[in-house]
C-alpha cells in the first residue's frame, strides 16, 4: 500500500483531481450548447449563472518546475468564444495563485507549506470583455492545503538537566520530555510521536507514549558516578520505517545521600603545645573523613574520655568539618607534662534509610605533650590592696610581696618598683625580701591613692620579669584645720535692725573623716562681746551672723571686720580663725543694695541743672585754650645764628656729666674703640643716659689709618652726605614729622685743653689733618692717637 515513503491516497489524489476537472469541462461544454440551441430556438427565460468548482485541494512542498495546476473555473456564461474574462482575487492572487483569465485554469506560481499557512481564501468574478461589466456577482472558493510529513519531531528545551537521589530505586521517575510535531495531527500519522532511548542504558529507560524519563538499575552510587548524560529520540508516523525523528540530551545528577560513613585517618594522633599557651589557644586540629558531601558530611566531635578532659575542649569549625582542639584551663609544665585524649567523631544528619550501612562515627586517640618554657615569676597574689596611714613616719614597712619561679630550676628573684608607676618616689622595695616602705611623707589631700607596679626579675635570666599591681590607699588624718568656704564679704543695710540675719557662713575641710564633717562656729575671743554683730551655731555645719542694733551709717563706719572661730568634731581637735569682712551700705526699701560708698561730697539742693551745665562748659573752654597754647608754644620757630661758624650743625647728644674714661663701661663700649670697624655692630647702649638723637659717627666714615697704601676719606663729602642721607631718610618715613631737628653745638670742647674735636669745619682746608699733636696731651688720650694713626714709630699698631 506504500509506494516509497508516501502513502498510495497521497499519490492518487492528483488523478482524482484532473478526472473531476475534466467532467466538470464536459458538463460545461454540454451546458453551453444546450443554451445556445435554446436562444436559436428563440426561447425567452432566465439565465442561471453556471460556476462549475468545488473545494481545491493541493499537496505541499511541490518542486516542480513548472506552475502547479490547482483547478478551473467556468461559468455557464462562457461559450467558449473567449468573450469573457475571469478575474482571481483574495488570499495570495496575483503573488502565489495566477488563473487564466480565458479559460479560467489556477496554479500556484510558489511552494506552498501547510505549516506556514493551511487554506487560503480566494474570490472569483467573471467580466464581458467587450462591455468591462461583471456578469455574475463574486464568488467565494477556498484552496486547502494538504499535509505531507516534512517535519521531524523536536523537543523544545533541550538540553535537560535533571537530578536525583543516589541510591534510587528502579522506576523512580527522573523527567518527563515532550516533542512536538509541526505536521498536521488530524491527516495521518505524521505527527504521532513515538519516544526511545539511544545512549543511557541499562541506567535508565524511557515510556514511549509519555516520554518519561525513570530508572532502570538500582544502586547507582554517587561516589562512584556523579553524572550520567542519556539520548533520547521522538520519532513520528508511530515510530514506523519512514518516520522522521529528532533527539535531545539529558544530563542527569545523582545528589547525595548520607550513606558513608566517616572515618580518622590516623588511630592516635601526637600534638604539643607551650605551657605559656593562654586559655583559649588552638592546639591543633583534626578531621574524620567522608566521602559524601554537604550536609551529610558535617561533623560533631567531642571528647569521650582521657585524663585532658577537663583542661582541654574540642569544637567545630565554621565549615563543620574540623574538629578544633583549645586549651580550657591553665597549663604547667612542672604539674603535668602530657594528656591523653579520647576523640570521637560523628555526622550530625543521618539517612534512616541507610542506617544498616553505620554506624555513623569514629574514635580516634590524641596525645598531647605540653613543653617546658622559662616562665617569668610569680606573686603570691594577683594583686595587691593595703592601707597605709597618712600620719606614717618615713621608713616605715607597710607590706611585704612575695614571688617564686615556677619552673624547676626555682632561681633567686629581685625586686623593684617600676618608674613610671611611682613618678613622686614615695615609696621604697626591698630587693631581696620585697619589703615595701615609705620613703617620704603621705599626705592624703595631696594624692589618696597610690598604684605602684612590683616587678619580680630572675637572677640567672633577667629577661624573664614578673609583675604585679600594688594599690595603696591613704588613710585620713585630721591633720588640717576648717575655715570658711570661701572669701566672704557681707554687707548690712543703714536701715537694718537688731537681730537681722545678714550672712550664712559655711566651712570646708580638706579631712575626710569616717563619720563626716561637723563644723562648730563662735566668735573669736577678741569678738566675744562684739556690740555690733553675733553669730549663732545651726548645728548642721552652717552659722548665721546677726545684727545687735540699728543705727547704721556710712558716715561713722563703712567697714566691721569680724572674726569667727571655727573647729571640727575629730581628734586631735583642728581650728581656725577666718575673718568676715561687712560692710554698710545704702539700700532701698526692698532691701537691695544700692551704694556701699561713703558719700564725700553733697550737693546743695539749691544748685540748678542750668548751672552744672555752665560750670562744665567753661571747664571745658578753659582746657581746649590750655591745649592751643601748648600746641603753638611746642611749634614756635627758633631765630638762625648770623654767625657762619655758628650755622655749622651737627647731631651730636650733648652729656652734662664727664666721662671716667675707659673704666666708664656705662657710657660706651670699649670694644667699639678698639674696632672702630665693628663699631656699628656692636648694638650696645649707653645704660645710665638714652641719646636723643643718633650720633653722625653711624653715618661718616672713619678716618682711616695712616698705613702705607692706604686711602684716606674726608672734606665735605661726610657731611653732604650724611645730610643727603637724613633727608632720604625723612622723605620715605611717613611718621616723620614736617619739620627738621638739628641740635646745635656753639660751644663743644669749651674749657677743655684740647679745645674743638669736631672734624665738621676741617672740610674747609682741602690739606690733609696732622694729628701728631695728639701724642703730646697726655696718657687720657692715648687711645684717641691711636685710633688716628699717630703712634710712635717705636710701638706696633694695636689691630
Amino acid at each position: 500500500n506504500r509506494l516509497g515513503s508516501l502513502p498510495v491516497y497521497t499519490l492518487l489524489l492528483p488523478l482524482a483531481l484532473a478526472l473531476l476537472t475534466l467532467l466538470c469541462e464536459a458538463q460545461g461544454r454540454m451546458d453551453r450548447a444546450r443554451s445556445q440551441e435554446e436562444s436559436r430556438a428563440g426561447l425567452l427565460r432566465r439565465v442561471k449563472r453556471g460556476w462549475v468548482w468545488n473545494q481545491f485541494f493541493v499537496l505541499e512542498e511541490y518542486t516542480g518546475l513548472e506552475p502547479l495546476y490547482i483547478g478551473k473555473l467556468h461559468s455557464d456564461m462562457d461559450l467558449g468564444d473567449g468573450s469573457i474574462k475571469y478575474i482571481l482575487s483574495g488570499d495570495g492572487a496575483g503573488t502565489t495563485f495566477t488563473i487564466d483569465d480565458s479559460t479560467g485554469d489556477i496554479h500556484a506560481i510558489k511552494r506552498l507549506d501547510r505549516e506556514v499557512k493551511a487554506q487560503y481564501l480566494l474570490k472569483a468574478q467573471a467580466w464581458n470583455r467587450q462591455t468591462d461589466r461583471p456578469l455574475e456577482p463574486e464568488s467565494e472558493f477556498i484552496v486547502k492545503i494538504q499535509d505531507i510529513n516534512d517535519n521531524e519531531p523536536r523537543f523544545q528545551d533541550g538540553p535537560y538537566q535533571a537530578t536525583i537521589p543516589e541510591m534510587s530505586t528502579i522506576g523512580t521517575e527522573v523527567i518527563r520530555l515532550t516533542a512536538t510535531d509541526a505536521d498536521d495531527p488530524t491527516y495521518g500519522n505524521s505527527a504521532r510521536v513515538v519516544y526511545s532511548i539511544l545512549q543511557g542504558q541499562p541506567y535508565f529507560s524511557v515510556e514511549p507514549k509519555t516520554g518519561e524519563v525513570r530508572v532502570s538499575l538500582a544502586g547507582m552510587d554517587r561516589e562512584v558516578r556523579e553524572i550520567y548524560s542519556i539520548i533520547i529520540q521522538a520519532k513520528d508516523m508511530g515510530g514506523q520505517l519512514g518516520g522522521l525523528a529528532g533527539t535531545t540530551v539529558v544530563n542527569i545528577t545523582l545528589s547525595d545521600v548520607n550513606d558513608n560513613p566517616p572515618m580518622f585517618d590516623q588511630k592516635l594522633y601526637q600534638m604539643s603545645v607551650l605551657e605559656s599557651a593562654p586559655v583559649g589557644s588552638v592546639v591543633g586540629r583534626i578531621r574524620a573523613k567522608d566521602r559524601d558531601i554537604g550536609i551529610n558530611a558535617e561533623m560533631r566531635y567531642s571528647i569521650i574520655d582521657g585524663d585532658g578532659r577537663d583542661t582541654f575542649d574540642i569544637s567545630t569549625d565554621p565549615t563543620n568539618l574540623f574538629g578544633i582542639i583549645t586549651i580550657k584551663k591553665p597549663l604547667n609544665f612542672e604539674s603535668k607534662a602530657s594528656y591523653t585524649l579520647k576523640i570521637e567523631g560523628a555526622n550530625t544528619h543521618l539517612d534512616h534509610r541507610f542506617l544498616d550501612k553505620g554506624p555513623f562515627s569514629h574514635v580516634t586517640i590524641v596525645h598531647v605533650s605540653v613543653e617546658d618554657i622559662d616562665e617569668p615569676p610569680e606573686f603570691s597574689s594577683a594583686a595587691y590592696y593595703i592601707e597605709v596611714s597618712e600620719e606614717a613616719e618615713i621608713g616605715t614597712v607597710f607590706k611585704t610581696v612575695s614571688a617564686r619561679d615556677p619552673d624547676a630550676s626555682n632561681n633567686s628573684i629581685r625586686y623593684s618598683i617600676e618608674m613610671t608607676t611611682d613618678l613622686g618616689k614615695y615609696f621604697y622595695i626591698d630587693i631581696t625580701s620585697g619589703a615595701l616602705m615609705t620613703v617620704l611623707a603621705l599626705d592624703r589631700e595631696e594624692l589618696s591613692w597610690h598604684n605602684i607596679t612590683v616587678l619580680a626579675m630572675e637572677m640567672n635570666n633577667p629577661s624573664m620579669i614578673g609583675s604585679v599591681s600594688v594599690a595603696v590607699k591613704i588613710l585620713d588624718v585630721n591633720d588640717n584645720p576648717p575655715s570658711l568656704t570661701h572669701y566672704f564679704e557681707a554687707f548690712v543695710c543703714e536701715s537694718a535692725k537688731a537681730g537681722q540675719l545678714i550672712q550664712t557662713v559655711t566651712a570646708i575641710d580638706p579631712d575626710d573623716p569616717l563619720g563626716g564633717q561637723h563644723f562648730y562656729y563662735s566668735l573669736a575671743p577678741e569678738a566675744a562681746n562684739n556690740p555690733n554683730f553675733t553669730l549663732r551655731d545651726n548645728q548642721d555645719n552652717t552659722a548665721w551672723i546677726l545684727t545687735r542694733r540699728g543705727g547704721w551709717s556710712q558716715q561713722d563706719q563703712s567697714v566691721y571686720y569680724l572674726p569667727i572661730f571655727i573647729s571640727d568634731g575629730e581628734l586631735p581637735v583642728q581650728t581656725s580663725t577666718s575673718t568676715l569682712t561687712i560692710r554698710v551700705c545704702s539700700c532701698d526699701v526692698e532691701g537691695n543694695v544700692m551704694s556701699c560708698n561713703a558719700e564725700a561730697y553733697h550737693l546743695p539742693a539749691s544748685l540748678s541743672r542750668g548751672a552744672l551745665i555752665a560750670i562744665l562748659a567753661c571747664i571745658f573752654v578753659m582746657l581746649v585754650m590750655i591745649l592751643l597754647m601748648l600746641s603753638l608754644r611746642s611749634h614756635r620757630k627758633k631765630p638762625y645764628l648770623h654767625d657762619e661758624e655758628d650755622n655749622v650743625h651737627e647731631n651730636i647728644v650733648r652729656y652734662d656729666d664727664e666721662g671716667g674714661g675707659e673704666e666708664d663701661t656705662e657710657a660706651f663700649d670699649i670694644a667699639a674703640m678698639w674696632n672702630p670697624h665693628e663699631a656699628h655692630l656692636v648694638g650696645k647702649q649707653r645704660q645710665d643716659m638714652l641719646p636723643e638723637i643718633e650720633s653722625l659717627s653711624r653715618y661718616v666714615p672713619l678716618a682711616c689709618v695712616g698705613w702705607p697704601g692706604s686711602v684716606c676719606v674726608g672734606g665735605d663729602s661726610n657731611v653732604q652726605g650724611y645730610v643727603l642721607s637724613k633727608l632720604l631718610e625723612a622723605d620715605l618715613d611717613p611718621c616723620a614729622p614736617p619739620y627738621d631737628s638739628l641740635q646745635t653745638y656753639a660751644y663743644e670742647g669749651e674749657g677743655s685743653v684740647a679745645e674743638s674735636l669736631s672734624s665738621l669745619q676741617s672740610g674747609c682746608s682741602n690739606t690733609d689733618h696732622e694729628y701728631d699733636y695728639l701724642n703730646d696731651w697726655g696718657p687720657r688720650f692715648k687711645k684717641l692717637a691711636e685710633m688716628y694713626g699717630v703712634l710712635e714709630t717705636n710701638n706696633p699698631p694695636m689691630w
